[in-house]
């Protein structure tokens, strides 16, 4: 990474520079208008300065275009569970394949239970959700998915990866909770 950001210092700096010069000394031959809709194509240039602020912004328009595409998908790629590649192909043993996936936890049972899961639950439901069960278990089932997706949790057994992820959003939700904040609330705004 450190590579390339000296790439971007010794490459981009100068190519910022020269095109805010081309940029001064095209804007007083023509008008700023007139420079602005010849990076962007969207005229045709009248002038010399003109002809290569248009070629400039040829280059330039699709290059930072792709670079801004390519960043995103780089980091939605990243943002992927990472297996690593002598784990991804382990046999699991027989009592791991014939067991059913886990399901996740329903909360209803909580209001009953221990001192924790009662805490938990009137921290959650009533507080963060004012008493709106359905769409608690629905946040809850999905923080409880986006934890597990997470590449702390990839070489995990799935019965482990469950039990882990459930019991690290029980502890994030629960302090949001109880200042009345549900983090799937907020980012769904």
């Amino acid at each position: 990474m450190k590579g390339v950001s000296q790439w971007v210092l010794d490459v981009g700096v100068p190519i910022g520079i020269l095109v805010g010069v081309l940029y001064v000394f095209a804007a007083r031959a023509a008008s700023p208008s007139d420079v602005y809709q010849a990076f962007a194509l969207l005229s045709a240039p009248r002038h010399v300065l003109l002809w290569i602020a248009s070629v400039i912004g040829w280059l330039l328009v699709p290059a930072i275009i792709g670079g801004i595409a390519g960043h995103v998908i780089a980091k939605r790629i990243d943002r992927s569970k990472a297996v690593a590649s002598n784990a991804a192909f382990t046999q699991r043993r027989l009592a791991q394949r014939l067991s059913p996936p886990g399901l996740i936890e329903d909360l209803r049972p909580y209001f009953h239970g221990t001192h924790a899961q009662q805490g938990f639950v009137d921290a959650w439901v009533r507080v963060a959700h004012r008493n709106d069960w359905d769409r608690a278990q629905d946040h809850w089932e999905l923080f409880v998915k986006y934890v597990m997706s997470t590449e702390q949790y990839a070489l995990l057994d799935r019965h482990e990866c469950l039990r882990q992820a459930q019991n690290t959003a029980k502890m994030a939700l629960r302090f949001a909770a109880l200042t009345g904040q549900c983090l799937v609330c907020e980012r769904r705004r």
